[in-house]
């Protein structure tokens, strides 16, 4: 885990669900995910967005890079994961629950990924580095 990572991390422990610097005022997602080939634990810090009622989305963008964070990996691997969820609400609070995965697809991806963007326009500027190399997928998370 990066030393970044563990940063946010352990703010997000500190200071109930929120953190600063670059992610100040972004609602966090601590994703807990096991390697599919090493069967280790790891956490990943991700910025979630608004989903369906019981689930979010979370967009595994890896800052634009040519390859998809082994996070999301995992994740569609197993199809299921256990989140801590900031509740995004300035307040602060730790929501922990079990969710199921699914990556969205298609128009129903193509939507979703463009109000994120709407809502956080650096996600544009990661879809442009990885255009004609990758699509960025994005997951739904809901709560099981």
């Amino acid at each position: 885990m990066s030393d970044m990572n563990q940063r946010i991390i352990d703010e997000f422990h500190t200071k109930d669900g929120i953190v600063s610097g670059p992610f100040d005022g972004a609602n966090i997602v601590l994703l807990h995910h096991t390697g599919r080939r090493s069967g280790t634990g790891y956490v990943a810090p991700v910025v979630w967005f608004a989903g369906p009622p019981g689930a979010i989305h979370v967009v595994a963008s890896a800052a634009g890079a040519p390859t998809h964070p082994q996070w999301y990996e995992n994740l569609v691997a197993a199809g299921r994961a256990t989140v801590e969820v900031g509740r995004g609400d300035g307040v602060g609070g730790i929501d922990t629950h079990d969710v199921t995965v699914r990556e969205l697809d298609g128009e129903e991806r193509d939507r979703v990924y463009a109000d994120i963007v709407r809502q956080a326009p650096f996600f544009g500027t990661y879809a442009e580095k990885t255009a004609g190399v990758r699509t960025i997928p994005v997951l739904e998370l809901t709560r099981s």
